[in-house]
């Protein structure tokens, strides 16, 4: 570059010639000029005309690359929403009653004596394993064939294995009918969150997972009151429980009704499907021509192994941590407190009148993030509530008084489900299109892990000589706060924003020397 003595490149514009600058000199400015940031003395700025300078397309607020996910993602909430949301809340109804049938059918089979302590651990360990199974492969299946054949075809699956559970009395028969159930079960849910993350508007987003997650949990008083009264005179009564899972099978004519996700479709590269699924999410929203152009389709089908490469290792590891102790947390608490206050001095019948009360904190709690969830940082909001749960998990076991421990039960039953209301939300979030039901799954997965590892590990502090009671709070406080500190060092601001402008913020070293056409199927 040549410089007149005055600073000026003399280097003539054109395309051939690259660019000129020049050092501004606040004197030489012409009276209409001001001084802005881009012109402060001594810095260099561009000599040639503007039309000389090729303008690089900006993404929208929402940070949509494509106007099809911009609309997605801006849209308001309508009726195919609506009745998006109500299908998957049945589908959550369905889902956690029947994950809670034979726990409330167990104390009737082990009363017609034809299970013994030691098979009913063994039958619920095995729906646990199923369910752990079941998120893993039934989430990475959904990035393959869609989201809506998967939940299809979950539904299905737990829905024929509870009536086998209603059929059956040997212990190895009920444990793979168990098996199978929690299978489907895993699936549904790593499949359901991503599709309802995928289909709703930005702004919406948690409030929508928080709604599905509470009517589900209406699922689990409805069981327990069905079973009281199928149990207490008729011994056979347990049967009959299971229907209520099997009844999930209706949802399935209303499932196929379903428009598959526009994300996952436009990633697959079959543009005019996402286009006219879209024009169903959003009826005023015209395509244009780009929104018409078919993106090209990733080559070949996506890796499990993609979960681990550069730019989204840290938030596969991250969520596989947070749903470990956050659900060994939740299920160390919620399995062994019955047991607990009976075993420290509490009145069987009164320890079991207390657990009972304190589950009724269950469903207002995933209801109570519907204010906050979509306000406030994901993130932000799981830390406060991990601290607060630990710590009212700390003062639950500090507890004598009757009072003191419905307090504390009924504010960690509420505050869990608040959490996981947010943990449902967060999860699908920091994953690309293309890779977000295998991510979540394999979130989902771990976590049920610790369904099973925590009343073993909870049982082996109990009897531990030295440790007891008390220890037992400390363990489960302890896991809240692993799971806390996970998402304040590693967690991403989801809230409010659109799901391509995350995964670009996760994979921004890797993906952002592509153009903006290869990514869109990402």
């Amino acid at each position: 570059m040549q410089l007149h003595p005055k600073g000026v490149d003399s280097t003539p514009c054109g395309a051939d010639a690259g660019p000129r600058f020049v050092r501004h000199n606040p004197s030489l400015r012409r009276p209409h000029q001001s001084v802005g940031p881009a012109t402060r003395p001594g810095t260099w700025r561009s000599a040639c005309p503007p039309a000389d300078r090729t303008p690089v397309p900006r993404r929208s607020r929402m940070g949509d690359a494509h106007p099809l996910l911009a609309a997605l993602s801006s849209a308001r909430h309508g009726a195919l929403h609506r009745r998006v949301l109500l299908t998957v809340s049945a589908m959550f109804f369905f889902d956690l009653a029947d994950l809670n049938t034979f726990a409330f059918a167990a104390p009737a089979i082990r009363r017609a004596h034809l299970f013994t302590v030691d098979d009913i651990a063994f039958v619920t360990a095995l729906a646990f394993a199923g369910m752990a199974v079941g998120a893993i492969l039934g989430g990475r299946f959904a990035d393959q064939v869609g989201r809506r054949r998967v939940m299809t075809g979950s539904v299905v699956l737990f829905s024929a294995a509870s009536v086998v559970n209603a059929l059956v009395t040997a212990v190895g028969a009920m444990a793979a009918a168990r098996f199978a159930t929690g299978f489907g079960l895993g699936a549904m849910t790593s499949v359901a969150i991503t599709y309802l993350s995928e289909v709703t508007p930005a702004a919406r987003r948690g409030r929508v997972q928080a709604t599905a997650l509470g009517t589900g949990l209406v699922g689990i008083p409805v069981v327990a009151f069905t079973a009281r009264g199928l149990t207490a005179d008729d011994p056979g009564g347990w049967r009959a429980l299971f229907v209520i899972g099997a009844l999930g099978v209706l949802l399935v004519p209303f499932l196929m009704r379903l428009p598959e996700s526009p994300r996952w479709l436009l990633a697959r590269g079959r543009s005019a499907e996402a286009v006219r699924v879209t024009r169903a999410f959003v009826p005023d929203w015209e395509p244009s021509a780009d929104a018409l152009a078919a993106p090209p389709a990733p080559a070949g089908r996506p890796r499990f192994s993609e979960l681990f490469a550069v730019g989204q290792r840290r938030n596969t590891v991250a969520l596989m941590v947070l749903w470990l102790f956050g659900l060994v947390g939740f299920y160390g608490f919620q399995s062994w407190v019955p047991t607990l206050l009976a075993d420290h001095g509490q009145d069987f019948a009164k320890s079991m009148t207390m657990s009972a009360v304190t589950t009724i904190g269950a469903v207002p709690g995933a209801f109570l993030a519907w204010p906050f969830i979509d306000r406030y940082p994901r993130k932000h909001l799981a830390v406060v509530l991990g601290l607060v749960v630990a710590a009212l998990g700390i003062g639950y076991g500090l507890s004598s008084s009757v009072v003191a421990v419905v307090v504390f039960g009924t504010l960690v039953a509420a505050l869990s489900q608040t959490f996981i209301a947010v943990l449902y939300s967060y999860t699908p979030e920091v994953f690309p299109t293309r890779l977000r039901t295998a991510g979540a799954g394999l979130g989902n997965g771990v976590g049920r892990i610790g369904n099973v590892i925590a009343p073993l590990v909870v049982a082996a502090i109990y009897t531990t000589p030295g440790l007891g009671y008390i220890a037992v709070f400390v363990f489960i406080a302890g896991c809240w706060l692993v799971a806390t500190a996970t998402v304040f060092f590693f967690g991403v601001d989801t809230r409010g924003r659109s799901l391509e402008t995350l995964h670009d913020a996760a994979a921004a070293p890797v993906a952002s020397a592509a153009p903006v056409s290869q990514r869109i199927g990402e």
